[in-house]
């Protein structure tokens, strides 16, 4: 194995994760799987530029944003209603209507155990910026579900 792929491998399989995560967070599991793969085919036929970038995550999650955009496409079959939910019947919907920031935010910290550090280095923004959106995110999401808290 050569020094370049070595390289390459230990790169891909701290960001693979983290990258695929943040992308499935902001635009859902198929869409977000498919941006972290084309990100990553991207970051390899790149490495050379791709390995001396100081926030090659954060670059990395912005070519899955526009690899990931929505084309128009003919479907010929409709995908199935399923029955039972997984998890509270509105949070989907819930969760979709939030920005992409509040929705990266809130699965991310919440969902995924990550700091705000983390997210703000990966989105491009301060801490304190994700603390905003974290708050309006969860904010939304209560009064959308309407979850009362004890006081």
């Amino acid at each position: 194995m050569t020094p370049i792929s070595e390289a390459f491998e230990e790169f891909f399989a701290s960001a693979e994760p983290r990258l695929r995560r943040a992308l499935v967070a902001a635009y859902g599991l198929e869409r977000g799987r498919e941006a972290a793969a084309e990100a990553l085919a991207y970051s390899w036929e790149h490495w050379s530029s791709v390995r001396r970038m100081q926030n090659p995550l954060g670059y990395l999650y912005r070519v899955g944003q526009s690899k990931t955009r929505p084309r128009l496409v003919r479907r010929l079959t409709s995908r199935p209603e399923t029955v039972e939910p997984i998890v509270e019947p509105g949070f989907t919907v819930a969760l979709a209507g939030l920005s992409e920031r509040q929705r990266v935010a809130t699965v991310l910290i919440h969902g995924f155990g990550w700091t705000h550090v983390e997210v703000a280095e990966l989105i491009g923004v301060s801490a304190t910026t994700v603390q905003n959106h974290l708050e309006r995110g969860m904010s939304a999401l209560r009064e959308a579900l309407e979850v009362r808290e004890d006081v």
